[in-house]
């Protein structure tokens, strides 16, 4: 779920929201999962929403938002709603110093607590999109644990809103344009490549758990397994304040004593919380829970 309205639709004239038809619509969207559309933003709204108009033969978007609440249909409906109003575009090695402070110090650090503490570890992509940001994870485990992975107990649970890109993530199969900040031999060494079709390796799916989830439902944030480390990067930008403290605040429950969270390089906790101690690296700014 990382990037929101990025492209827009060509649909004719023919479909135009009134504000009363947006208003309705925005907030709806935002009842249901949290993810708040501005006033400016009508018109990207208008265009991602008008092809399901016509899929359902509906007239207008006032006629769309009662399906929404009232059809038979509306939960298949709700995911079509999901998939339309995010935009998923990352890639794997998003970030790299980011992850090279995940890599040298923060994952370093956990692992060698947790050598001496039941080697079992647990790590949560919630917004994980099409599945590059967690199999990174998966990677980055790898080359600091080698052959000694099989002897732990290792989870990444990975979370999306979008049924669609989590089905996607499953496959494990990507093109070259997605591997474009990845390291070559990184990408040589967990990667069955073949002519521009990229397969994760079993061992690297491995360690990684797929599953829809919708930040705006505190049961199924309560439901995730404690972790010691938290990614959500580039989601929490598309949350208004409220949204944002509700997010952030499961995720403090969520981490164990002395875990850390990753948030996107333009996200900030600023004015958000300060129950984080933030901690500030060449390129990069964490945020820890205190022991």
């Amino acid at each position: 779920m990382s990037s929101l309205f990025s492209k827009t639709i060509s649909l004719g004239k023919e479909l135009k929201i009134t504000d009363q038809e947006f208003i309705g619509l925005r907030d709806f969207i935002y009842a249901q999962c949290g993810i708040y559309i501005a006033d400016n933003r009508k018109y990207l709204l208008e265009n991602r929403l008008g092809n399901r108009l016509k899929k359902l033969n509906l007239k207008n978007f006032d006629e769309y938002y009662n399906f929404l609440r009232f059809d038979v249909g509306k939960a298949n409906e709700l995911k079509k709603l999901f998939e339309v109003i995010t935009t998923n575009e990352t890639s794997f090695y998003r970030n790299p110093p980011q992850l090279q402070v995940f890599q040298e110090k923060v994952l370093s650090e956990v692992l060698k607590e947790r050598r001496a503490n039941g080697k079992s570890l647990r790590i949560w992509s919630a917004g994980c999109s099409t599945g590059e940001e967690p199999y990174t994870i998966s990677m980055i485990i790898h080359e600091l644990l080698k052959g000694e992975v099989g002897s732990w107990d290792i989870r990444i649970t990975a979370n999306d809103l979008s049924e669609r890109v989590l089905e996607s993530a499953r496959k494990g199969v990507y093109n070259d344009y997605t591997l474009r900040t990845t390291p070559e031999d990184i990408a040589k060494r967990y990667f069955d490549m073949n002519g521009g079709t990229n397969k994760i390796k079993p061992e690297v799916k491995k360690l990684v758990s797929f599953g829809q989830i919708n930040l705006k439902d505190r049961m199924q944030l309560k439901r995730v397994e404690r972790s010691q480390i938290i990614f959500c990067r580039n989601v929490i930008i598309y949350f208004d304040d409220e949204m944002k403290r509700q997010v952030i605040n499961a995720f403090y429950d969520n981490l164990l004593p002395g875990g850390y969270l990753f948030i996107g390089h333009s996200e900030s906790l600023h004015n958000i919380t300060r129950a984080f101690k933030p901690i500030h690296f060449p390129g990069a700014i964490i945020y820890r829970k205190e022991a």
